[in-house]
């Protein structure tokens, strides 16, 4: 058997195993963020919150398993005990999975890991983050753009690092080059600190896979 069969396998059973373990889950309600944030930040102190909100209330929580923000969401619904679930990638010679996570999945290739974390939550809460956390950003706009996902709940949490991003979309995707309709700028909404973020969470309904 080729080395290209074998990869495909891989790729296969990683899908398989990652929807299985999404099956198990309940009211997931998935985190992203930069990896890079310290735990004096002003943005990892919400997202401990937003994970502590989250876990008070029956929702497992969700983030990529890694260091920064996905920690701080990670701790706040560990201190709470809640469901703390970690969607992590493998990597050479580094452990990328934060000692907040009670539940976790590693995954080989990236593009199947950024699926399995797309799946199936019913909310998405962005802090602030590089070229990933905007990468992941716009994958879930554009599939409740093209109704390959329901509209569910996307929330960007901090009016000063996200508000140039909307003006810059409304300038110029919007107006300045028509590449999107402005019921396109609704599809997110910005606030500024985790009890905003929950409030507009709390009353999501669960999702089924897309």
């Amino acid at each position: 058997m080729s080395d290209i069969t074998w990869r495909i396998f891989r790729i296969m059973a990683e899908f398989v195993e990652g929807f299985q373990f999404l099956s198990q889950l309940e009211k997931e309600v998935t985190i992203f963020g930069s990896a890079r944030t310290s735990s004096d930040d002003r943005w990892y102190r919400e997202a401990q919150k937003l994970g502590k909100l989250l876990a008070e209330n029956g929702f497992t929580t969700v983030t990529g398993g890694g260091p920064g923000i996905m920690e701080a969401t990670n701790r706040g619904a560990y201190e709470a005990k809640g469901q703390s679930v970690g969607i992590n990638i493998q990597l050479p010679m580094e452990q990328r999975i934060n000692p907040y996570v009670t539940k976790s999945r590693g995954f080989y290739y990236f593009f199947t890991r950024k699926v399995i974390l797309a799946a199936s939550a019913q909310a998405y809460v962005y802090f602030p983050g590089g070229f990933g956390t905007m990468d992941e950003l716009f994958e879930i706009l554009t599939l409740i753009q093209t109704k390959k996902s329901e509209h569910i709940p996307v929330v960007l949490v901090g009016r000063e690092y996200w508000e140039g991003l909307k003006e810059w979309i409304v300038k110029a995707m919007l107006h300045t080059h028509a590449t999107i309709h402005a019921e396109d700028v609704e599809l997110f909404q910005i606030v500024d600190s985790a009890s905003e973020a929950f409030e507009l969470i709390k009353d999501s309904r669960e999702r089924t896979f897309f």
